[in-house]
C-alpha cells in the first residue's frame, strides 16, 4: 500500500508519496489551492490517490515549538479531516516541526537558487515529513 504526505500551506500544498513497500518517499508534485475553498484541490488529489493506489494519507503537523496547536496546526487538522471524509482513506498527522527549515537547509546546500527553491520547497518538505513517518515504523 502505498502512503501520501502532504505539507498543507494557506496556498500550496507539497505532495509526496511512498514506493509501494513503504520504505522511501519521493516528491511528486506542488498544487496550487484556496485554504478558503477546502475542495479546491480534491480533483488533483482525487486524480493522484486513484493513479498511485494510495491507502493512507500523512498531513504535516506545525505544531508550536512547545508543543502547542496554533492557527496552522488547527488549518492541518481541518484538512486531514476532509481528505478523510472525501477520499475514505486513513489519515494521520505528523508532527513537522521544522521540516520546511531543514528542506530549505538541503536546498540551499545543493546549491539552488532561490527562485529553484521557491517552487520546490513545499514537495520537499513533504518528502520529510512522510519519510519521517516511514521511519518511525
Amino acid at each position: 500500500m502505498k502512503l501520501i504526505g502532504f505539507d498543507v500551506g494557506s496556498k500550496t500544498i507539497g505532495v509526496a508519496i511512498s514506493d509501494a513497500l513503504g520504505w522511501t518517499a519521493q516528491g511528486l508534485t506542488t498544487i496550487y489551492w484556496d485554504e478558503e475553498a477546502i475542495n479546491s484541490a480534491d480533483k488533483e488529489i482525487s486524480e493522484i490517490i486513484k493513479e498511485h493506489d494510495i491507502g493512507k494519507a500523512i498531513v504535516g503537523l506545525p505544531k508550536n515549538m512547545n508543543g502547542t496547536i496554533g492557527e496552522r496546526g488547527e488549518a492541518s487538522q481541518k484538512f486531514a479531516d476532509h481528505i478523510e471524509e472525501t477520499f475514505q482513506i486513513p489519515t494521520v498527522l505528523w508532527d513537522e516541526r521544522l521540516t520546511t527549515m531543514a528542506a530549505e537547509r538541503v536546498l540551499l546546500e545543493a546549491d539552488m537558487s532561490r527562485k529553484k527553491r521557491k517552487k520546490v520547497i513545499d514537495k520537499m518538505a513533504a518528502v520529510m515529513i512522510l519519510q519521517g513517518f516511514l521511519d518511525q515504523k
